[in-house]
């Protein structure tokens, strides 16, 4: 079984400020159960237009920050039982999700690499951390607080299986003529 580990730039200014202080191409990674993207999950913006309303989120790829984004997408081979804990470590978020909280301060703090934990609150990538934690997967020699999208795109287990434009990853669900009109029209304004 696979899981895909998604790294993105979606070019807002967070990310740019993000890319600026770390000096990497990707400021934001996800993690998806499907090849399509359609079950990507992570901790960012619950709103589109504001980085400050935040937390855990299922997102869409359809979406005009990601249709924008470069990305790279890997892939991370997981026996059943390892994808199975992911899934289900996941899922359980996704339930409990308004008790979740994005970590600001845990973003400095990795910056100061110092690990610190806040109950209930994660950044991207140390939520991708846990989760493949939760699946008995570590990528890195390093507590998942302090994990930064470099951390886990370098690791030698990843297989990388695109890298490029979002709006051109080739297994991207194709969404209807009125859908992609719903997205233009949600860019413009």
């Amino acid at each position: 079984m696979e899981v895909y580990i998604v790294f993105t730039d979606t070019k807002t200014n967070l990310s740019r400020m993000i890319k600026n202080c770390t000096g990497y191409p990707f400021s934001h990674v996800s993690i998806s159960f499907t090849k399509d993207l359609s079950q990507m999950y992570s901790f960012g913006r619950k709103d589109t237009d504001n980085a400050f309303i935040a937390g855990f989120v299922k997102e869409d790829v359809h979406d005009h920050l990601f249709q924008r984004a470069d990305c790279a997408v890997t892939k991370l081979e997981l026996t059943e039982e390892n994808y199975g804990r992911i899934w289900a470590y996941v899922q359980k978020m996704e339930l409990e999700k308004d008790s979740f909280k994005y970590n600001f301060t845990g973003l400095f703090a990795v910056a100061l690499n110092y690990n610190f934990n806040r109950k209930n609150a994660y950044f991207c990538s140390h939520f991708v951390s846990e989760a493949l934690s939760a699946g008995n997967v570590r990528l890195a020699d390093k507590p998942p607080a302090l994990m930064t999208p470099r951390d886990i795109f370098s690791s030698e287990s990843l297989e990388m299986i695109y890298r490029g434009d979002m709006r051109n990853y080739p297994y991207l669900e194709r969404v209807s003529s009125y859908a992609q009109e719903s997205l233009m029209l949600e860019a413009v304004q």
